[in-house]
């Protein structure tokens, strides 16, 4: 009689799944006795499971079983009642949710979350074909496997879309594409939508982490990507809504010409200490300001150098009035009300408003508060073994545009703020000031959140006094 260890989740009120009682199912040709090693429940509607607890097949055929290997992998979909009959084996069974009618208390949920943690999001739903694909910007190495993880196409095509077409055309019955989150997957996954095709999104770093090996070439990542995909070990990345994307796009370009263009201002200046000029005080921002150092050099050559620096910042400066302008009108068709509720915060303009709006997306697509503030790079992950802590780690994973935000909008909230200030220097008093701005910064992120979420204005003292 074979044992089967497994979770029963329950459905909370706000969409996402708690866990409700965890243990041991023995199965036989009858029912399934659950047996609980720990009582972990919670509050909820549903009628508590408890010891001895006897699930007949009714309840059964809610569910669809999978038998595991002992890589981990899901082999083959099996009857409830026929692996019950089976002689005692190793393989576990995996429980998952199979259409059943609304209103069922209980649901499975494959991947396991932690709880205090930022797990990964791994893609486990199953198919029967699985495509890999190695992106690269002219060519692409596809990979296409069954359930049984046998390879039933291998090959490398040009990156167009009439051969990918054609080469997924036999599989299209119950087939996912999976892809890394790479510069060059935006055109895969307008075509996948285009053509009904399902289609995921990898998160590079993790599955570098996942499924990194001693050999690699565009061959085997391709089958590795299928073979995570299969086994549900494929970590998903956020697919980015196609409307909004290209303006989010677009405004991460003028972030790289405004640094760019203060790079250009910082040379002029400091092309003045290198001759031992003094120092001028021309605002560079202005055009009057950059027209004193049309005449600073005597030297025709670094006179030449600084006039091509003004020159290119002449440009830039006449370009972005105008691509500023289309990225509010953009804001105000994609979502006016979320764009005015961030507007309410003190320091926060135009540009940082926008630059929230578009890198957070759908704010939906956060469960947690928590998981808002990692993304956004506000909290440090600690680094632990053995009950040993040896710093933190994970600091650079997130989205180093939203970190930017925050911070430059923690600086300018307690400008020309007396109470902002106050509250920053009571903050001080436990840490440095680098920190108490970092502190400020987060909880600004973690108002944000909400006032999304709720769509609500800022609440200054609200917000100062919590």
């Amino acid at each position: 009689m074979p044992h089967v260890g497994i979770s029963i989740f329950c459905p909370a009120r706000n969409g996402a799944t708690h866990q409700y009682v965890k243990g041991v199912a023995t199965i036989n040709a009858a029912t399934i006795s659950f047996g609980t090693k720990s009582k972990k429940t919670r509050r909820h509607s549903a009628t508590k499971l408890t010891n001895a607890t006897k699930i007949n097949h009714r309840f059964l055929n809610l569910f669809t079983c999978y038998t595991i290997n002992a890589c981990g992998m899901r082999a083959h979909e099996v009857e409830p009642k026929a692996q019950c009959n089976a002689s005692p084996c190793l393989h576990l069974i995996l429980i998952e949710p199979s259409p059943q009618p609304s209103g069922c208390p209980l649901s499975w949920k494959a991947t396991k979350h932690y709880k205090g943690e930022d797990s990964m999001n791994f893609y486990h739903s199953t198919h029967r074909h699985y495509c890999g694909i190695d992106l690269h910007a002219r060519s692409l190495y596809v990979c296409i496997i069954d359930q049984q993880g046998e390879v039933l196409l291998h090959r490398e095509i040009k990156a167009r879309p009439e051969p990918l077409l054609g080469m997924l055309e036999p599989f299209r019955d119950d087939l996912v594409v999976g892809v890394e989150c790479m510069h060059c997957w935006y055109w895969i996954s307008d075509l996948c939508e285009e053509h009904a095709i399902h289609f995921i999104l990898g998160h590079a770093l993790y599955m570098k982490a996942i499924h990194g090996g001693k050999t690699k070439n565009d061959r085997i990542d391709s089958f590795k990507i299928a073979m995570l995909m299969r086994g549900g070990n494929f970590p998903l990345a956020y697919l980015y809504p196609k409307e909004m994307r290209a303006t989010r796009d677009l405004l991460r370009r003028r972030t790289r010409i405004v640094r760019h263009g203060a790079m250009l201002k910082a040379h002029a200046v400091n092309t003045l200490g290198q001759y031992n000029l003094p120092p001028s005080k021309a605002n560079l921002n202005n055009p009057g300001g950059r027209s004193q150092l049309t005449a600073a050099f005597t030297d025709p050559d670094v006179q030449r150098n600084i006039d091509l620096d003004l020159a290119i910042v002449d440009c830039y400066q006449h370009e972005l009035k105008k691509l500023e302008w289309h990225l509010e009108q953009q804001a105000k068709q994609h979502d006016p009300a979320s764009l005015n509720v961030l507007k309410t915060i003190p320091g926060v303009g135009r540009i940082l408003a926008l630059t929230i709006l578009y890198e957070v997306g759908d704010i939906q697509r956060f469960e947690s508060v928590q998981k808002f503030a990692s993304y956004a790079r506000l909290v440090k992950c600690k680094a632990e073994s053995a009950g040993k802590v040896y710093g933190t780690q994970g600091n650079k994973i997130g989205n180093a545009h939203l970190k930017w935000a925050f911070s430059e909008a923690a600086v300018l909230f307690i400008r020309n703020n007396d109470k902002a200030k106050r509250y920053v220097e009571k903050l001080q008093k436990r840490m440095n000031k680098p920190k108490a701005l970092s502190a400020l910064a987060h909880k600004m992120g973690r108002a944000v959140y909400f006032m999304l979420k709720d769509k609500r204005v800022f609440d200054e003292q609200r917000f100062l006094r919590g």
